[in-house]
């Protein structure tokens, strides 16, 4: 019986993507690699998959362990466990902007060279699901293609310099033999079905910030409204074309950019925003450098915007992502990218009830 091996378990992406994959690799057995400190939440959450998902009851096991230890931190009893995994999802990262260097490397980058070295190991290994990010397009100008990686482009944090050299170590494996997929979602937001999510970023954070003022809106601006799109794309777009994509035999070797085809513009989104929360925004245009210094230094201002001084550089940043890859390789799959303006609201409704949920990722 063939196994396979997630990591980053129970997050947003690994939680719904996991029942899909099980249910079209019917007869194998996931094991969930799991920190210390996830332990009690990974273990509430296979309960509730379990439930809702009878098809994956007793075919689940966590493992603990650390993607940032080399042989992913897995004692030798599990490591003996774990030696009929033919495939790899993994998902683990760092997805925070402001992450310091030092975290971003040891995660990002350590612990997807442990992956690979883990791959490399299982005797029957047929396949890496590795999740990237379109964010490797760093601060590029243009178009960046699903082939495109190394365009001596800049990065505009840790989070995407990481990720772009996380990504080197796969294609360099893969060009090596390894067997792999690579996958780079957008900006993941909610469900477009349910507006279920986990935290609160992205388009969320306008949002945040309009229910803080009054019906007049003032929305700065630090790129143009009309030219800048809104890599957007939600949950279960992400994993419907993962699950669809990870079976193909042509996928193997393949780049895809998980994004909508045709992204809106932040004007655009502001907009929905605004007629959802009954306000009428008015734009306010601003230098990036001096708008991105104040917001970082003047105290509380990050919070009272609801929106953290590195997320800025992206309501600026002129990039667009092809999709051709993707579009192409999905097609009559049924799998398509729902357009923003067509599930906002549901995103916003969740929002609304679930005021729990804060703009934090797992770490």
């Amino acid at each position: 019986m063939s196994a396979l091996l997630m990591t980053g378990f129970p997050g947003f992406l690994g939680s719904a993507l996991l029942p899909k994959i099980l249910a079209r690799r019917e007869g194998s057995h996931a094991y969930c690699l799991v920190q210390e400190h996830w332990v009690q939440l990974a273990t509430e959450r296979l309960q509730e998959i379990e439930a809702a998902h009878p098809h994956t009851a007793g075919r689940i096991s966590l493992i603990e362990g650390d993607i940032t230890i080399p042989g992913l931190g897995i004692d030798y009893v599990d490591r003996a466990r774990v030696n009929d995994v033919t495939e790899v999802w993994h998902l683990a990262a760092v997805y925070d902007l402001a992450v310091p260097e030092s975290v971003a490397r040891r995660v990002n980058v350590e612990g997807t060279a442990h992956v690979i070295e883990f791959c490399l190991g299982c005797p029957d290994f047929r396949r890496l699901q590795y999740v990237s990010t379109c964010y490797v397009s760093g601060n590029h100008h243009g178009e960046f293609g699903e082939d495109d990686l190394d365009l001596g482009q800049g990065f505009l944090n840790h989070y995407e310099a990481t990720k772009f050299e996380a990504e080197v170590l796969v294609r360099r494996a893969m060009k090596a033999g390894l067997p792999a997929t690579i996958y780079r979602p957008g900006i993941v937001v909610g469900d477009s079905r349910t507006g279920e999510t986990q935290k609160y970023d992205g388009p969320y954070m306008y949002a945040t910030y309009m229910t803080r003022l009054p019906r007049v809106a003032l929305i700065p601006g630090v790129g143009d409204f009309d030219v800048v799109r809104a890599g957007l794309v939600p949950r279960d777009y992400v994993i419907g074309a993962m699950d669809v994509l990870s079976v193909m035999d042509k996928s193997e070797g393949r780049t895809y950019a998980l994004t909508d085809p045709n992204p809106p513009t932040t004007g655009e989104v502001v907009q929905i925003l605004a007629d959802y929360l009954h306000r009428k925004p008015v734009r306010v245009p601003l230098p990036l450098g001096l708008t991105r210094a104040v917001v970082a230094h003047v105290p509380g201002l990050e919070k009272l915007l609801g929106l953290p001084a590195e997320a800025l550089d992206y309501l600026a940043a002129q990039t667009t992502y092809s999709t051709k890859n993707t579009v192409a390789d999905l097609e009559g799959t049924g799998v398509e990218c729902p357009p923003f303006a067509s599930y906002a609201e549901r995103l916003l409704d969740y929002m609304t009830a679930h005021p729990e949920h804060g703009a934090s990722a797992m770490t």
